[in-house]
């Protein structure tokens, strides 16, 4: 008998605005979503441009450099983007967590709560009145104050800063990230109680990821198996279950049901959410393919998509004004493909302004 859920990764693939967008910002859809993986800076701007219409990168960087979307450590912990009307809430909720997490990492550096506390009045002092700067000058002012940054110090030392509510991204300064003090550059709080900040997070992540299991939710948050729970029970008026091989997925019960999309070929990039969103990822890719898309040390290679399923990756070098693209199917592909694959190439020239050579 057929299930609502037949096509899981269909359903996602449309859900989280790949097949279907409908959002015109960078805003939109990382309030949408929720939050973006984003440690690979260049290509986090892509996740966001492949989700929205005819967008530009150079549209992206307007919107990081407003301050319209934020990029922080906010779930597991790892950079995300995020919509600067979210942040606060969304910290609250998950830092705690994290900051619990560091623990014994931080003994073994020395790093305690006095050599932190230091780190952010240097932080503080070196950016306040908006003079957002760049990592490596940041560090140069740590050093000048006696502030051991080696054996990825440094790193501890902007994370905590981040998860303490102390800096966050700022403006780009000739193409690189800077860190900005967050309350300048995001004024506005918006203070939401714990047991609302579980309900809405839980209910962005099924909406826009869903169908769902509670593990991937769980994985994708870092809260724990506890929190998720009361999340799904906040949810009950807003959220959709059906249990699919013995697992039993969530979803927002106003979903529809996606247009056929059988020819569409997408190029996601690194570390993108339509697979580092789930801890079960065997829904889109083979297991035997799995190696090729996720290295051992879990970095999630860029990949190729159609109809909901991975069906190889791709690498892009950028040479001055123009790009050498490489792409590794795992089986060969027809000549109505490559009609397709030029067709998304195309695209994602449009979104970085440059030409492409196909190698």
């Amino acid at each position: 008998m057929a299930t609502k859920f037949d096509n899981i990764s269909t359903l996602r693939s449309f859900n989280q605005q790949i097949t279907n967008p409908k959002f015109k910002s960078a805003n939109e859809i990382a309030s949408c979503m929720g939050a973006l993986q984003a440690q690979d800076y260049a290509m986090s701007k892509w996740a966001l441009g492949i989700r929205l219409q005819n967008s530009t990168e150079a549209a992206i960087n307007m919107e990081f450099n407003s301050g319209n979307i934020i990029r922080t450590h906010l779930l597991r912990p790892t950079w995300h983007i995020v919509s600067s009307k979210d942040i606060y809430w969304i910290s609250s909720l998950t830092a705690p967590r994290i900051k619990a997490s560091l623990k014994f990492r931080d003994k073994q550096l020395g790093l305690t709560d006095i050599i932190y506390h230091k780190c952010h009045r240097i932080l503080e002092k070196s950016l306040r009145d908006s003079n957002h700067q760049t990592r490596e000058a940041l560090i140069l002012e740590l050093k000048k104050s006696k502030i051991d940054v080696e054996e990825n110090r440094a790193s501890h030392i902007f994370l905590r800063a981040e998860l303490d509510g102390i800096i966050c991204s700022g403006k780009q300064k000739e193409g690189k990230p800077t860190y900005a003090i967050l309350e300048e550059w995001v004024p506005e709080h918006n203070k939401t109680h714990r047991e609302e900040a579980l309900k809405e997070l839980a209910k962005r992540y099924f909406t826009s990821r869903g169908p769902a299991l509670i593990q991937d939710f769980t994985w994708w948050s870092g809260l724990s198996l506890r929190d998720v729970k009361l999340a799904l029970d906040f949810n009950k008026g807003c959220l959709i279950s059906e249990v699919i091989q013995n697992q039993t997925y969530w979803m927002a019960d106003t979903y529809s049901e996606p247009t056929p999309d059988s020819a569409e070929i997408y190029f996601l990039p690194a570390f993108d959410e339509f697979l580092i969103s789930y801890r079960d990822r065997t829904a889109s890719l083979l297991l035997v393919d799995n190696k090729k898309v996720i290295s051992v040390n879990g970095i999630f290679y860029p990949i190729v998509m159609k109809c909901g399923q991975v069906i190889g990756s791709w690498k892009r070098n950028i040479r001055n004004n123009h790009v050498l693209f490489t792409k590794n199917l795992f089986k060969s592909g027809t000549s109505d493909q490559d009609i397709n694959f030029l067709r998304s190439i195309n695209r994602y020239s449009n979104f970085i302004g440059k030409t492409i050579e196909l190698i």
